[in-house]
């Protein structure tokens, strides 16, 4: 198999250069200036400076084409700042690791939050950098308070409000647990949602004891109804997935059989092995964990 040198995207080094050779792409809108993402970027900005430097391309002596990073140039400029630390790129193709970015769930920010105060930072710092109020570093410093272990694990990678933990944090652990994994099998992470579950949930598994369920039976029906449309939509889905499941599963065995007839051919399983292994390997492991699965599959 051969081996062929893989061209580096950028170069290693980070250079600073002046802001006045590089050359935005496009502009930064006026309802961009406007949108809180921008005002918590200002604030990081002044209080905690550059973190991720800006990817540019060089098109020729002091010429460098933006890449990524406009708002940030942008706020840059704003702030009278003259040279900036950049990562210089080998190609001029926009589609850099910024193209699709994945925000960070609650809980992953809880975490952060308690490893930043752990390593000195202040809370008030924390929330000048974030433009925030201390009441809400706070709220997410003490965000899984009365929240078990299991419920963690359970919600750690989804979209949740820390609205949503305040419910949970009413119910008894075992509870949260029922909560958690409602919400999960539905993917309705929502304030709402979680506030329906607390409604239907019984007095002996609320933390506040008997006396909550006087608290909530004006909104019982209401809760009632919101999980019973979710149930409906699940048995829709459910429903749906039964009727391709045998059409999907024969065409897999299909497949797989075609794949399993070509891989046969040695010429064929040559060639990829010498020239795209990652690929042969991939069609090899298919077809190990698929073909026991389809083993019972009607045949075509």
């Amino acid at each position: 198999m051969s081996h062929r040198s893989v061209k580096a995207a950028f170069d290693k080094q980070i250079v600073l250069l002046p802001i006045g050779i590089i050359v935005p792409q496009k502009d930064v809108t006026p309802s961009s200036r406007q949108a809180d993402f921008y005002r918590q970027l200002t604030a990081s900005l002044k209080h905690v400076g550059l973190i991720e430097p800006l990817v540019v391309f060089p098109r020729g002596p002091g010429d460098y084409l933006l890449l990524e990073g406009h708002m940030r140039l942008e706020i840059l400029k704003s702030l009278g700042v003259t040279e900036v630390k950049c990562l210089l790129s080998t190609d001029d193709e926009a589609y850099t690791y910024n193209r699709h970015v994945n925000h960070i769930p609650a809980i992953a920010q809880h975490f952060m939050l308690l490893e930043a105060l752990k390593n000195g930072l202040t809370e008030e710092r924390i929330a000048a950098a974030l433009d925030v109020s201390l009441d809400t570093i706070r709220v997410r410093r003490d965000l899984l308070n009365g929240i078990c272990p299991e419920v963690v694990q359970i919600l750690i990678e989804k979209p949740l409000s820390t609205q949503v933990f305040a419910i949970l944090r009413k119910m008894k652990p075992i509870r949260q647990i029922e909560a958690a994994e409602h919400m999960v099998a539905g993917g309705t992470y929502t304030i709402p949602f979680a506030k329906a579950l607390l409604a239907v949930t019984r007095p002996e598994s609320l933390e506040d004891g008997p006396n909550a369920s006087k608290k909530l039976d004006a909104n019982s029906i209401a809760a009632r109804s919101m999980l019973e449309e979710e149930n409906g939509f699940l048995l829709r889905d459910l429903k749906s997935v039964e009727e391709s499941y045998g059409t999907d599963v024969l065409t897999l065995t299909v497949s797989c059989g075609y794949l399993e007839k070509l891989l046969k051919n040695l010429k064929i399983e040559r060639y990829l092995s010498r020239h795209h292994g990652e690929i042969l390997q991939t069609l090899q492991q298919i077809l190990t964990e698929v073909q026991p699965r389809t083993s019972g599959a009607p045949k075509a």
